[in-house]
């Protein structure tokens, strides 16, 4: 049980996806203007990561080497067709929210480069513990992002059309740029400078 630890806390800190590792910036750049969406995106990956790295990891012996990399895309497609019907069925206004980069999911380097450079070698138990500590070294990033991009760009932070606060002197007057594309270059050239 060890291990399992081991590898959870490494996908965390060590191995951050975003902070460390510089992956998936697409994905989290474009839906971090809101914590909603960092919540919705980060579920989506979670199941991804899980599922794929599950399935990889429990067939890696039987897949030829030359076949690995179609095989990986297939396994994660499906799991993202999942991910894709479950939220436009029950959370119709995140679905819309995230757009196109729910989709994207399937050729996220963070979900494809788990399951060849992990998944691929590893037994089942590491592989998901691996895939839960990416998965929330992701989760983390992209909340961190969020929140600051919400709070700097609308003064206020709110989950679920709940109003969680607003700031004082931002509530009034937002730094919009912050929820702009620009905002989003900004907030994450910081945080790296910050993790570095």
């Amino acid at each position: 049980m060890g291990k399992f630890w081991k590898e959870f806390a490494k996908g965390i800190i060590i191995s951050n996806p975003l902070f460390v590792l510089a992956l998936g910036f697409c994905p989290a750049l474009a839906v971090s203007t809101s914590v909603d969406n960092a919540i919705g995106m980060s579920v989506g990956v979670l199941f991804v990561l899980l599922g794929s790295n599950l399935i990889v990891s429990a067939i890696r012996k039987a897949v030829p080497n030359i076949m690995r990399i179609p095989v990986f895309i297939v396994i994660i497609a499906t799991f993202v067709t999942v991910v894709n019907l479950v939220f436009h069925a029950y959370v119709p206004t995140l679905y819309e929210s995230l757009g196109i980069y729910l989709p994207l999911i399937v050729v996220n380097c963070i979900i494809l480069g788990r399951a060849e450079a992990f998944a691929s070698k590893n037994p089942v138990v590491s592989s998901i513990a691996d895939a839960l500590g990416v998965s929330i070294g992701f989760f983390l990033a992209l909340l961190i992002i969020s929140f600051l991009r919400e709070s700097l760009g609308t003064g206020s932070v709110s989950l679920f059309g709940v109003n969680l606060f607003t700031l004082p002197v931002l509530g009034e007057n937002p730094m919009t740029l912050f929820i702009l594309p620009p905002g989003a270059f900004l907030i994450m050239a910081l945080l790296l400078a910050l993790f570095r």
